[in-house]
Protein backbone atom coordinates (compact mmCIF):
# COMPACT_ATOMS: atom_id res chain seq x y z
CA UNK A 1 0.00 0.00 0.00
CA UNK A 2 1.62 3.50 -0.83
CA UNK A 3 -0.60 4.92 2.03
CA UNK A 4 -1.29 3.60 5.33
CA UNK A 5 -5.27 3.29 6.04
CA UNK A 6 -5.72 5.23 9.11
CA UNK A 7 -8.37 4.16 11.92
CA UNK A 8 -9.83 5.19 15.71
CA UNK A 9 -11.14 3.71 18.53
CA UNK A 10 -14.31 3.88 20.53
CA UNK A 11 -13.23 2.33 24.06
CA UNK A 12 -10.23 0.95 24.99
CA UNK A 13 -9.07 3.03 27.21
CA UNK A 14 -6.64 1.98 30.60
CA UNK A 15 -7.36 -0.99 32.18
CA UNK A 16 -9.10 -2.65 28.47
CA UNK A 17 -8.42 -6.28 27.93
CA UNK A 18 -10.09 -6.34 24.55
CA UNK A 19 -8.72 -2.92 22.88
CA UNK A 20 -5.17 -4.06 23.15
CA UNK A 21 -5.78 -7.10 21.61
CA UNK A 22 -7.31 -5.28 19.05
CA UNK A 23 -4.49 -2.62 18.42
CA UNK A 24 -1.99 -5.84 18.72
CA UNK A 25 -3.62 -7.53 15.88
CA UNK A 26 -4.03 -4.57 13.92
CA UNK A 27 0.18 -4.26 13.70
CA UNK A 28 1.11 -6.81 12.89
CA UNK A 29 0.90 -6.61 8.98
CA UNK A 30 1.43 -2.51 9.71
CA UNK A 31 -0.93 -1.54 7.36
CA UNK A 32 -3.29 0.61 9.43
CA UNK A 33 -2.06 3.44 12.29
CA UNK A 34 -4.22 4.27 14.90
CA UNK A 35 -4.72 8.71 15.14
CA UNK A 36 -7.79 9.09 16.64
CA UNK A 37 -9.93 7.85 19.52
CA UNK A 38 -12.40 8.21 22.19
CA UNK A 39 -11.25 5.37 24.83
CA UNK A 40 -13.17 6.05 27.72
CA UNK A 41 -15.92 7.65 28.81
CA UNK A 42 -13.81 9.69 31.19
CA UNK A 43 -12.03 11.85 28.96
CA UNK A 44 -9.03 11.70 31.36
CA UNK A 45 -8.45 8.19 30.55
CA UNK A 46 -8.88 9.11 27.14
CA UNK A 47 -6.03 11.91 27.30
CA UNK A 48 -4.19 9.44 29.33
CA UNK A 49 -4.38 6.46 26.76
CA UNK A 50 -4.03 8.78 23.76
CA UNK A 51 -0.54 10.70 24.98
CA UNK A 52 0.70 6.85 25.75
CA UNK A 53 0.03 5.67 22.32
CA UNK A 54 1.39 9.37 20.90
CA UNK A 55 -1.65 10.42 19.56
CA UNK A 56 -2.23 13.75 18.25
CA UNK A 57 -4.68 15.57 21.59
CA UNK A 58 -6.70 17.40 18.47
CA UNK A 59 -8.12 13.71 17.80
CA UNK A 60 -8.70 13.03 21.39
CA UNK A 61 -12.52 13.39 22.04
CA UNK A 62 -15.03 13.94 24.97
CA UNK A 63 -16.83 11.18 23.93
CA UNK A 64 -18.07 9.50 20.27
CA UNK A 65 -20.42 11.42 18.98
CA UNK A 66 -18.08 14.36 18.91
CA UNK A 67 -15.82 11.55 17.59
CA UNK A 68 -17.86 10.51 14.49
CA UNK A 69 -18.97 14.23 13.75
CA UNK A 70 -15.36 16.07 13.66
CA UNK A 71 -13.48 13.20 12.05
CA UNK A 72 -16.72 12.78 9.07
CA UNK A 73 -15.62 16.79 8.21
CA UNK A 74 -12.52 16.26 8.18
CA UNK A 75 -10.23 15.74 4.68
CA UNK A 76 -8.21 13.09 6.27
CA UNK A 77 -10.93 11.73 8.02
CA UNK A 78 -10.04 8.44 9.36
CA UNK A 79 -10.57 5.69 7.13
CA UNK A 80 -12.42 2.85 10.08
CA UNK A 81 -13.58 2.93 13.53
CA UNK A 82 -12.71 -0.16 16.09
CA UNK A 83 -15.67 0.01 18.79
CA UNK A 84 -14.97 -1.84 21.43
CA UNK A 85 -17.22 -0.87 24.37
CA UNK A 86 -20.05 -2.92 26.48
CA UNK A 87 -23.10 -4.26 24.20
CA UNK A 88 -25.39 -1.53 25.19
CA UNK A 89 -23.40 1.21 23.45
CA UNK A 90 -22.65 -0.88 19.96
CA UNK A 91 -26.00 0.42 17.72
CA UNK A 92 -25.32 3.79 18.52
CA UNK A 93 -22.14 4.23 18.19
CA UNK A 94 -22.07 2.46 14.90
CA UNK A 95 -25.08 4.05 13.55
CA UNK A 96 -23.35 7.32 14.33
CA UNK A 97 -19.96 6.19 12.16
CA UNK A 98 -21.87 4.93 9.82
CA UNK A 99 -24.09 8.35 9.36
CA UNK A 100 -20.62 10.26 8.98
CA UNK A 101 -19.38 7.93 6.33
CA UNK A 102 -17.01 5.77 7.76
CA UNK A 103 -16.30 2.31 7.87
CA UNK A 104 -16.90 0.23 10.70
CA UNK A 105 -15.29 -3.22 12.95
CA UNK A 106 -17.49 -3.70 15.79
CA UNK A 107 -17.06 -6.60 18.78
CA UNK A 108 -19.73 -9.17 19.36
CA UNK A 109 -22.20 -9.19 19.93
CA UNK A 110 -22.85 -6.92 17.53
CA UNK A 111 -25.92 -4.98 18.98
CA UNK A 112 -28.49 -6.19 21.86
CA UNK A 113 -31.42 -6.83 19.71
CA UNK A 114 -31.76 -8.24 16.32
CA UNK A 115 -34.12 -5.57 15.05
CA UNK A 116 -31.15 -3.01 15.93
CA UNK A 117 -28.55 -5.20 13.50
CA UNK A 118 -30.92 -5.51 10.97
CA UNK A 119 -31.30 -1.81 10.99
CA UNK A 120 -27.54 -1.16 11.13
CA UNK A 121 -27.06 -4.12 8.29
CA UNK A 122 -29.30 -1.57 6.68
CA UNK A 123 -27.45 1.83 6.85
CA UNK A 124 -23.91 0.01 5.71
CA UNK A 125 -25.72 -1.16 2.87
CA UNK A 126 -26.97 2.28 1.69
CA UNK A 127 -24.23 4.27 2.88
CA UNK A 128 -21.84 1.72 0.75
CA UNK A 129 -19.44 1.29 4.06
CA UNK A 130 -17.69 -2.00 5.17
CA UNK A 131 -18.77 -3.38 8.43
CA UNK A 132 -16.98 -5.97 10.26
CA UNK A 133 -17.59 -8.25 13.64
CA UNK A 134 -14.98 -9.37 15.40
CA UNK A 135 -15.77 -13.15 15.05
CA UNK A 136 -11.87 -13.33 15.23
CA UNK A 137 -11.47 -16.88 15.51
CA UNK A 138 -12.61 -18.08 11.75
CA UNK A 139 -8.66 -16.11 11.20
CA UNK A 140 -6.85 -19.39 12.37
CA UNK A 141 -5.45 -21.37 9.64
CA UNK A 142 -6.14 -24.60 10.57
CA UNK A 143 -10.08 -23.18 10.46
CA UNK A 144 -10.07 -21.40 7.59
CA UNK A 145 -7.79 -25.38 6.40
CA UNK A 146 -11.14 -27.23 7.97
CA UNK A 147 -13.18 -25.26 5.49
CA UNK A 148 -11.72 -26.17 2.42
CA UNK A 149 -11.55 -29.66 3.49
CA UNK A 150 -15.62 -29.43 3.71
CA UNK A 151 -16.40 -27.88 0.91
CA UNK A 152 -14.40 -30.27 -1.00
CA UNK A 153 -16.35 -33.19 0.40
CA UNK A 154 -13.42 -35.17 1.97
CA UNK A 155 -16.05 -36.06 4.78
CA UNK A 156 -18.78 -36.06 2.81
CA UNK A 157 -22.03 -34.46 3.88
CA UNK A 158 -22.32 -33.52 7.60
CA UNK A 159 -24.17 -35.49 9.63
CA UNK A 160 -23.69 -34.35 13.04
CA UNK A 161 -21.85 -31.37 14.75
CA UNK A 162 -20.57 -30.94 18.55
CA UNK A 163 -18.98 -27.73 19.25
CA UNK A 164 -18.20 -25.99 22.53
CA UNK A 165 -16.78 -22.65 23.91
CA UNK A 166 -16.60 -23.78 27.46
CA UNK A 167 -14.44 -21.66 30.27
CA UNK A 168 -14.60 -21.42 34.27
CA UNK A 169 -13.86 -17.63 34.74
CA UNK A 170 -17.31 -16.83 36.71
CA UNK A 171 -17.32 -20.33 39.02
CA UNK A 172 -13.22 -19.90 39.74
CA UNK A 173 -14.13 -16.25 41.34
CA UNK A 174 -17.95 -15.62 41.76
CA UNK A 175 -17.75 -12.01 39.83
CA UNK A 176 -20.36 -9.81 41.48
CA UNK A 177 -18.69 -6.53 42.79
CA UNK A 178 -15.31 -8.44 42.93
CA UNK A 179 -14.14 -8.09 39.49
CA UNK A 180 -15.36 -5.02 38.22
CA UNK A 181 -14.46 -5.13 34.88
CA UNK A 182 -16.70 -7.93 33.69
CA UNK A 183 -19.15 -7.69 36.30
CA UNK A 184 -21.34 -5.53 33.17
CA UNK A 185 -21.45 -8.78 31.46
CA UNK A 186 -24.13 -10.63 33.54
CA UNK A 187 -26.15 -7.07 33.83
CA UNK A 188 -29.45 -7.06 31.77
CA UNK A 189 -29.19 -3.16 31.26
CA UNK A 190 -25.47 -3.36 29.72
CA UNK A 191 -25.44 -6.75 28.33
CA UNK A 192 -28.93 -7.12 27.21
CA UNK A 193 -30.67 -10.31 26.49
CA UNK A 194 -27.57 -12.89 27.69
CA UNK A 195 -24.34 -13.13 29.09
CA UNK A 196 -22.80 -16.82 28.12
CA UNK A 197 -24.50 -16.87 24.55
CA UNK A 198 -23.80 -13.36 23.79
CA UNK A 199 -20.48 -13.29 25.09
CA UNK A 200 -19.19 -16.80 23.75
CA UNK A 201 -22.40 -18.62 22.58
CA UNK A 202 -21.96 -16.28 19.37
CA UNK A 203 -18.16 -17.26 18.42
CA UNK A 204 -19.93 -21.06 18.28
CA UNK A 205 -22.37 -20.49 16.27
CA UNK A 206 -20.49 -18.39 14.06
CA UNK A 207 -17.49 -20.57 13.96
CA UNK A 208 -19.71 -23.71 12.65
CA UNK A 209 -21.50 -21.25 9.98
CA UNK A 210 -18.23 -20.75 8.33
CA UNK A 211 -16.58 -24.48 8.93
CA UNK A 212 -19.59 -26.26 7.60
CA UNK A 213 -21.86 -24.06 5.41
CA UNK A 214 -24.67 -24.87 7.63
CA UNK A 215 -28.01 -22.79 8.51
CA UNK A 216 -29.40 -23.14 11.15
CA UNK A 217 -33.29 -24.65 10.51
CA UNK A 218 -34.90 -24.63 14.57
CA UNK A 219 -32.71 -25.01 17.83
CA UNK A 220 -33.63 -25.72 21.62
CA UNK A 221 -32.09 -24.44 24.24
CA UNK A 222 -31.88 -24.54 27.95
CA UNK A 223 -29.35 -21.25 29.73
CA UNK A 224 -28.60 -21.66 32.91
CA UNK A 225 -27.90 -19.02 35.74
CA UNK A 226 -25.53 -21.15 38.36
CA UNK A 227 -23.92 -18.13 39.92
CA UNK A 228 -26.42 -15.11 39.60
CA UNK A 229 -30.19 -16.01 39.33
CA UNK A 230 -31.06 -12.94 39.43
CA UNK A 231 -29.06 -11.67 36.72
CA UNK A 232 -28.19 -13.10 32.98
CA UNK A 233 -26.94 -16.64 32.05
CA UNK A 234 -23.98 -18.14 32.68
CA UNK A 235 -23.84 -21.82 30.68
CA UNK A 236 -25.79 -22.68 27.93
CA UNK A 237 -26.83 -26.54 25.88
CA UNK A 238 -28.61 -25.94 22.62
CA UNK A 239 -29.06 -28.54 20.11
CA UNK A 240 -29.97 -27.73 16.85
CA UNK A 241 -31.08 -29.05 13.54
CA UNK A 242 -29.49 -27.45 10.42
CA UNK A 243 -31.27 -26.78 6.32
CA UNK A 244 -29.84 -30.44 5.67
CA UNK A 245 -31.56 -32.41 8.10
CA UNK A 246 -27.92 -32.52 9.96
CA UNK A 247 -28.02 -31.96 13.72
CA UNK A 248 -26.06 -30.53 16.67
CA UNK A 249 -25.38 -29.59 20.17
CA UNK A 250 -23.94 -26.52 21.59
CA UNK A 251 -22.46 -26.15 24.80
CA UNK A 252 -21.08 -22.50 25.96
CA UNK A 253 -20.33 -22.43 29.20
CA UNK A 254 -18.34 -19.66 32.41
CA UNK A 255 -18.57 -22.08 35.14
CA UNK A 256 -17.11 -24.85 33.94
CA UNK A 257 -14.37 -25.54 36.20
CA UNK A 258 -10.94 -27.02 34.78
CA UNK A 259 -11.40 -24.90 31.34
CA UNK A 260 -9.39 -21.77 30.99
CA UNK A 261 -10.65 -20.71 27.44
CA UNK A 262 -11.68 -24.35 25.56
CA UNK A 263 -13.26 -23.95 22.02
CA UNK A 264 -13.58 -26.83 20.18
CA UNK A 265 -15.99 -28.55 17.41
CA UNK A 266 -15.94 -31.86 15.54
CA UNK A 267 -17.64 -32.32 12.22
CA UNK A 268 -18.95 -35.57 11.42
CA UNK A 269 -20.07 -36.46 8.10
CA UNK A 270 -20.76 -39.84 6.09
CA UNK A 271 -17.16 -40.10 5.07
CA UNK A 272 -15.20 -38.61 7.74
CA UNK A 273 -14.58 -36.13 10.17
CA UNK A 274 -12.57 -33.19 11.88
CA UNK A 275 -12.02 -31.83 14.89
CA UNK A 276 -9.93 -28.99 16.46
CA UNK A 277 -9.56 -27.06 19.23
CA UNK A 278 -8.04 -23.85 19.81
CA UNK A 279 -6.00 -24.89 22.74
CA UNK A 280 -4.31 -26.49 20.19
CA UNK A 281 -4.44 -24.69 17.45
CA UNK A 282 -2.23 -25.77 15.10
CA UNK A 283 -3.27 -29.12 14.62
CA UNK A 284 -6.45 -30.28 12.96
CA UNK A 285 -7.85 -34.17 13.33
CA UNK A 286 -9.10 -35.32 9.82
CA UNK A 287 -10.54 -39.25 10.23
CA UNK A 288 -12.18 -41.27 7.06
CA UNK A 289 -13.80 -44.57 6.91
CA UNK A 290 -11.49 -45.90 4.62
CA UNK A 291 -8.68 -44.81 6.29
CA UNK A 292 -6.61 -44.56 10.08
CA UNK A 293 -7.29 -40.66 11.46
CA UNK A 294 -4.42 -38.49 10.58
CA UNK A 295 -2.98 -35.22 12.66
CA UNK A 296 -2.30 -32.82 10.26
CA UNK A 297 -0.36 -29.93 11.11
CA UNK A 298 -0.17 -25.85 10.07
CA UNK A 299 2.98 -26.36 8.23
CA UNK A 300 2.00 -29.59 6.20
CA UNK A 301 2.56 -29.59 2.36
CA UNK A 302 -1.30 -30.27 2.63
CA UNK A 303 -2.37 -27.04 4.02
CA UNK A 304 -3.46 -24.67 0.80
CA UNK A 305 -1.26 -22.27 -0.73
CA UNK A 306 -3.47 -19.42 -0.36
CA UNK A 307 -3.41 -20.02 3.43
CA UNK A 308 -0.10 -20.30 3.42
CA UNK A 309 0.40 -16.96 2.47
CA UNK A 310 -1.55 -15.52 5.07
CA UNK A 311 0.91 -16.75 7.49
CA UNK A 312 1.88 -14.13 10.38
CA UNK A 313 3.96 -16.75 12.07
CA UNK A 314 5.38 -19.83 9.14
CA UNK A 315 4.39 -23.17 9.23
CA UNK A 316 6.07 -25.25 12.44
CA UNK A 317 5.37 -22.05 14.74
CA UNK A 318 2.74 -21.91 16.76
CA UNK A 319 0.12 -19.28 16.23
CA UNK A 320 -1.99 -17.71 18.50
CA UNK A 321 -5.51 -15.56 18.72
CA UNK A 322 -3.64 -12.25 17.74
CA UNK A 323 -2.36 -13.70 14.50
CA UNK A 324 -5.82 -14.99 13.69
CA UNK A 325 -6.91 -11.42 14.77
CA UNK A 326 -4.50 -10.07 12.46
CA UNK A 327 -5.51 -12.16 9.32
CA UNK A 328 -9.54 -11.14 10.16
CA UNK A 329 -7.85 -7.43 9.89
CA UNK A 330 -5.97 -8.30 7.36
CA UNK A 331 -8.69 -8.77 5.25
CA UNK A 332 -10.94 -5.80 5.94
CA UNK A 333 -8.00 -3.52 6.15
CA UNK A 334 -7.07 -4.95 2.50
CA UNK A 335 -10.49 -4.00 1.37
CA UNK A 336 -11.17 -0.57 2.69
CA UNK A 337 -7.76 0.47 0.36
CA UNK A 338 -9.19 -1.27 -2.62
CA UNK A 339 -12.29 0.05 -2.22
CA UNK A 340 -10.80 3.58 -1.38
CA UNK A 341 -8.81 2.95 -4.96
CA UNK A 342 -12.57 2.31 -6.74
CA UNK A 343 -11.83 -1.25 -7.43
CA UNK A 344 -14.46 -3.66 -7.12
CA UNK A 345 -14.37 -6.04 -4.46
CA UNK A 346 -14.77 -9.81 -4.89
CA UNK A 347 -15.84 -12.16 -2.58
CA UNK A 348 -12.34 -13.10 -1.87
CA UNK A 349 -11.92 -9.31 -0.50
CA UNK A 350 -15.05 -10.01 1.58
CA UNK A 351 -13.91 -12.79 3.54
CA UNK A 352 -13.88 -11.70 6.98
CA UNK A 353 -16.80 -11.19 9.46
CA UNK A 354 -19.18 -9.02 8.11
CA UNK A 355 -22.31 -7.49 9.47
CA UNK A 356 -24.44 -9.91 8.51
CA UNK A 357 -22.74 -12.95 10.42
CA UNK A 358 -23.07 -10.03 13.30
CA UNK A 359 -26.90 -10.15 12.39
CA UNK A 360 -27.17 -14.07 12.31
CA UNK A 361 -25.18 -14.17 15.84
CA UNK A 362 -28.26 -11.35 17.45
CA UNK A 363 -30.76 -13.95 15.79
CA UNK A 364 -29.01 -17.07 17.26
CA UNK A 365 -28.87 -14.98 20.77
CA UNK A 366 -33.21 -14.25 20.30
CA UNK A 367 -34.02 -17.23 19.38
CA UNK A 368 -31.78 -19.14 22.21
CA UNK A 369 -33.57 -17.10 24.82
CA UNK A 370 -37.39 -17.59 23.10
CA UNK A 371 -36.80 -20.99 23.56
CA UNK A 372 -35.65 -21.06 27.01
CA UNK A 373 -38.44 -18.28 27.74
CA UNK A 374 -40.96 -20.72 26.62
CA UNK A 375 -39.69 -23.98 28.41
CA UNK A 376 -36.75 -25.42 26.59
CA UNK A 377 -39.34 -25.52 23.48
CA UNK A 378 -38.04 -26.31 19.62
CA UNK A 379 -38.19 -22.84 18.09
CA UNK A 380 -38.15 -22.11 14.34
CA UNK A 381 -35.52 -19.71 12.90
Amino acid sequence: MAKKIIYGMVGGGRGSQIGTIHRKALNLHGKAELVAGSFSRNIKNTLATGKELKLDEKRLYKNYAEMAEEEGKRPDKIDFVVIVTPNNSHYEIAKSFLENGINVMCEKPLTVTLDQALELQKLAQEKDLLFAVSYAYTGYSMVRYARELVKSGKIGEVRFVNAQYISEWMAKVPYKGKIPRHEWRSDPNISGLSNCVADIGVHVENLISFVSGLKINSLCARMDKFIEEDRLDDNASILVNYDNNSKGIYWTSQIAVGHENNLNFGIYGTKGSIEWSQEHANYLKLSTIDEPFKIISRGSDQINDSIKTEYVAPGGHQEGYVEAFARIYDKFVNAIHKKKQGEILTSADLDFPTVEDGVQGMRFIEKCVESTNKGCVWINY
